[in-house]
């Protein structure tokens, strides 16, 4: 079985190319329908200024800040569970599955498909707690 350190790093590498894809995907609708909201943006692709973003743009930056908001938590969460010596098996699981539940939300945020949205987002919450609960169990 593969180490924690290697769990750790496989999930932090697929959540990074996960939230590249999200700025690339907001990049290709805004290169594709050439709307940008910022005048420098729009200056250099010779455009008018966009009163707002494209619905497609709004969507992605809402999934992007809801990483924002639980990927450095899991980070942290599993740093401390290697540190203190967590099971590689248990990393797998929850790692791999917080990491899983990630990409499904962003899927289901840019479709717009509930209830999975909120399915997949509990899923991740499930996750961090269970990490949670094993850092602190790890500690007595």
């Amino acid at each position: 079985m593969e180490s924690a350190e290697h769990w750790y790093a496989l999930a932090a590498g697929l959540l990074f190319l996960k939230m590249f894809f999200i700025a690339a995907y907001q990049g290709y609708h805004r290169i594709g329908k050439r709307v940008y909201k910022t005048p420098e943006d729009a200056a250099l692709m010779r455009c008018e200024v966009a009163s707002e973003e494209l619905p497609q743009v709004q969507r992605a930056a809402r999934a992007w800040l809801n990483d924002l908001e639980n990927i450095p938590i899991f980070l942290a969460l599993a740093i401390a569970f290697i540190w203190l010596g967590g099971s590689s098996v248990m990393a797998a699981w929850l790692f791999m599955s917080f990491t899983l539940m990630r990409y499904l939300h962003t899927l289901f945020y840019l479709v717009g498909m509930q209830p999975w949205r909120t399915l997949a987002y509990a899923g991740g919450i499930l996750c961090l707690f269970a990490l949670s609960s094993e850092v602190v169990w790890l500690l007595f």
